[in-house]
């Protein structure tokens, strides 16, 4: 009898758990929605879903909420992206959600709208009554992302509570709620960053050209490189600008997301570099994550990503 031997790379076992979630939450509840950001991780997400459901189309739409500081290379990729795979994108701005009182604009150097991402995701999940939704946290990359749950349940105020998590046994996700409640899931809670990278090369994916090293305007704040070209973040007189080569290891909003000194311009070269760094992309590049120990967790108890 001849004997197969079937061996998974490190890259097919994390996909394969992926798409496994991707149908679990499908199959278990009534309205998924996919937040859709246009950065690596929700690309790969996307691509995931892909996969978990072809050759039919994906199954639930995608949403972004949309601070009004986003790069402007992010938001013309978003389109373009959700363009080419026929899905319906869901954008919950924040611009909106200030205008209507909903939300207090920050002022001051340091002002951002990332935290105020909370009550129009929050307002987009009710109205739409989603209950579930995917998002694409990673566990390296901060440390209350760490104790997260792949499928993460919110109460009926969205708010993630640390002590109130569901044990994932085998990977048995219990998905049980009750109206009003929903739950965050995250398929990508096993990879780090360099697995996506890998896998972006893997497959093919398109990305962002503000991934790759180019020149940008930037200027100093607490040793974080921040965007002087959009005009997003406040830069004091005594910050000057000055172009640099530089790369984003993420992209959110703007205002808070720092560059990083590269000249990677190859999937090869970003590998590379990645690889070698001891640096986490959220410790590198968010000033929001700077403020304190517990800066990202604070923010998830309000019902953050």
């Amino acid at each position: 009898m001849q004997r197969c031997d079937y061996l998974l790379s490190q890259l097919d076992v994390l996909e394969a758990e992926s798409i496994h979630i991707f149908r679990e939450v499908a199959a278990e509840f009534e309205r998924p929605v996919l937040l859709f950001s246009g950065g690596k991780d929700s690309i790969v997400m996307l691509r995931l879903a892909q996969k978990a459901f072809w050759p039919a189309p994906i199954p639930f739409p995608v949403m972004h909420v949309d601070t009004g500081h986003n790069f402007p290379e992010v938001i013309e990729f978003r389109d373009r992206r959700v363009g080419e795979l026929g899905v319906r994108l869901i954008v919950s701005s924040v611009q909106d959600a200030i205008d209507s009182g909903r939300v207090v604009e920050q002022k001051g150097r340091r002002a951002s709208r990332n935290r105020l991402q909370i009550t129009p995701l929050l307002d987009a999940i009710e109205e739409h009554q989603f209950d579930a939704a995917f998002g694409g946290a990673r566990r390296d990359e901060e440390k209350a992302r760490a104790k997260e749950r792949v499928v993460s349940f919110r109460d009926e105020f969205g708010q993630w509570d640390p002590k109130n998590q569901r044990p994932e046994l085998w990977n048995l996700f219990n998905t049980k709620i009750v109206q009003g409640e929903h739950v965050r899931v995250f398929p990508l809670s096993n990879w780090t960053e360099l697995d996506i990278w890998d896998y972006v090369r893997r497959e093919e994916l398109e990305l962002p050209p503000i991934y790759f090293a180019h020149s940008r305007q930037v200027f100093e704040r607490d040793g974080l490189l921040l965007d002087a070209e959009t005009g997003f973040a406040n830069r004091g007189d005594d910050e000057p600008e000055f172009a640099a080569t530089v790369r984003y290891r993420t992209v959110g909003d703007a205002s808070c997301t720092g560059a990083v000194k590269s000249n990677a311009v190859t999937l090869d070269e970003v590998i590379e570099e990645i690889a070698a760094t001891r640096i986490t992309e959220r410790g590198q590049t968010r000033a929001d994550d700077r403020t304190s120990e517990a800066a990202m967790e604070d923010r998830k108890k309000e019902g953050y990503f």
